[in-house]
């Protein structure tokens, strides 16, 4: 890792979100980008950048599977911001897809369906970027647990920022609300976490947050922030205490 990004990693997680994407701007500018899905928590990112005037580049990676009330929020967006959301298509349509490995892949291998509709557009886009923004949070899931606010990602060879690693549900939703930012209306009918139409539903009560996910699968990642290994996937990085990963 850079030895800038070492020495800034420690201090990172005293700053405010706004902070480090201020930081981000200044180290990266346009290299630095939000790859964002739409939730909860990208929408406030957008505002934040926003807000500071960053020149940082927002990009979706449009599975052609989303909601239409995911679509219809990324327009929201752009004409609430002023902005161009660059939108990644996976290289097979669904249609494509269908014929190469049989119809509703998503049912049978979704680890596939995501790898070839989410990570090779990512792992494709993050090759022109010095550092990629998430909006993922440490008690969303077990699996980012330990994510830390300025990282290394090994498996996409950058810097990984989470600006609002340490940030409660309840404090994503006081940003929305007390910043009138426009989100998913899907989050008032039981999904707390979207994705594609195939693999998302509503959450039931008591549930975790995330068993809308993939449901019926021994999945809750869509392989954007794992790192598969001999021992099985992990999140990126597997920390060790004093490592400066990811």
């Amino acid at each position: 890792m850079n030895e800038s990004i070492v020495g800034a990693q420690a201090t990172a997680e005293r700053w405010s979100a706004q902070e480090l994407l201020a930081w981000a701007a200044r180290e990266f500018g346009e290299k630095a980008a939000l790859a964002s899905s739409f939730g909860a928590e990208d929408v406030v990112l957008i505002d934040m950048i926003s807000g500071i005037h960053a020149p940082l580049a927002v990009f979706t990676l449009d599975t052609d599977f989303l909601f239409p009330e995911t679509y219809q929020l990324i327009s929201t967006i752009e004409q609430k911001y002023g902005i161009t959301i660059e939108r990644l298509h996976p290289t097979l349509s669904p249609e494509s897809q269908a014929r190469e490995f049989g119809d509703e892949l998503w049912k049978r291998q979704p680890d596939l369906c995501c790898q070839i509709r989410k990570v090779e557009p990512l792992t494709e886009r993050l090759k022109a970027s010095s550092a990629w923004i998430t909006g993922i949070r440490r008690e969303q899931s077990p699996t980012r647990a330990n994510a830390r606010k300025l990282e290394w990602d090994t498996k996409f060879g950058l810097v990984k920022l989470n600006p609002i690693a340490d940030w409660t549900e309840a404090q994503v939703w006081e940003y929305i609300r007390s910043h009138d930012v426009p989100y998913n209306p899907l989050h008032e009918r039981g999904y707390p976490s979207i994705g594609c139409t195939h693999c998302t539903r509503a959450v039931l009560p008591g549930e975790d947050p995330r068993a809308g996910r993939w449901s019926g699968f021994a999945k809750t990642e869509c392989g954007l922030h794992v790192v598969e290994t001999a021992e099985g996937p992990k999140l990126v990085p597997t920390h060790s205490a004093g490592a400066a990963s990811r």
